[in-house]
């Protein structure tokens, strides 16, 4: 069976197992199979797939019938341009994370240049931002490569995450600069205190178990629970991270969080003016209010 062959008859087979997305599925799965990129497939379409690749195909696509996510099946995710390592211990990175790391930077570089006025030397902040539920690594690891000079501590209450987000620093040349360590949020297990932070960055579990039913099969059976469900309500884990991160912060530091489409109201109300100001509510590319950013108050 020739490469364009099997594209073809993938994209059929998906798309009457009512998979969405059926050629972009179809031809992760064949460049998986095929170890080959997008170029390839389409440039040698003719080439003759081995019998490894053919029974290998086959599998995948037997696997993504049955609802497991693509990048489950090829282990692999694209993040901010960089190439992430995933499985089912981590929540697979989405494009609307991207939208607090970019909340992040902005931040960042705004301090710096302001920053840059007032002393003679423009290079002397340093950062220290907790990546709060780390997961793949994918927000920190992000920030890391974009600020040389920062110090990142990567959070998360799952050992078996904290093992992949640390093959995910390594693979992309920034594991020296992160710290991973088991926590409850921004309580290490250690029983050791954190450093004072500037920064902490957070994308919690914010679905309620109530709309449990509501979510696509592809995150409700295989993600992990504990990274997409938060309670009763959603707002459970913002509840106790957001008076956790009043105490963290340094005087003036930031708290950048990613919103599910129903907490904004509830996560406001906890936004007290007594800790917090400077509260920015930023939506994404749909228009829904994605991220909170603010400001402890000095």
């Amino acid at each position: 069976m020739r490469l364009k062959e099997a594209l073809e008859q993938g994209i059929e087979l998906l798309e009457k197992g009512g998979v969405p997305s059926p050629r972009l599925n179809a031809e992760v799965l064949l460049m998986h199979a095929a170890r080959c990129d997008r170029a390839h497939l389409f440039v040698h379409g003719e080439r003759e797939l081995t019998d490894s690749e053919r029974v290998h195909y086959g599998l995948y696509l037997r696997e993504r019938l049955q609802v497991k996510p693509a990048q489950y099946i090829t282990g692999h995710q694209e993040f901010w341009g960089l190439d992430f390592l995933v499985n089912p211990s981590v929540l697979i990175p989405r494009p609307e994370t991207e939208l607090a790391v970019e909340a992040a930077l902005q931040i960042i570089r705004r301090r710096d240049s302001e920053n840059s006025e007032r002393t003679e030397d423009p290079e002397r902040t340093e950062w220290t931002i907790a990546d709060v539920g780390a997961g793949s690594g994918c927000i920190g690891i992000a920030l890391a490569t974009e600020l040389p000079k920062a110090r990142v501590i990567a959070l998360d209450q799952s050992p078996q995450a904290l093992e992949t987000a640390r093959a995910n620093a390594r693979r992309l040349g920034v594991e020296p600069r992160i710290t991973f360590l088991l926590s409850d949020l921004l309580t290490p297990c250690s029983g050791e205190p954190l450093p004072p932070l500037q920064m902490i960055v957070s994308n919690p579990p914010y679905v309620s178990e109530r709309d449990r039913q509501n979510v696509m099969p592809e995150v409700r059976d295989f993600e992990p629970p504990a990274a997409v469900f938060a309670g009763k309500s959603g707002l459970e884990i913002y509840s106790r991270l957001i008076p956790q991160a009043a105490q963290a912060l340094r005087s003036g530091g930031y708290l950048v969080l990613e919103l599910g489409y129903d907490v904004v109201e509830g996560v406001r109300g906890l936004l007290s003016p007594t800790h917090w100001d400077s509260v920015q509510w930023l939506p994404d590319l749909a228009g829904i209010t994605r991220v909170v950013t603010a400001r402890r108050v000095q």
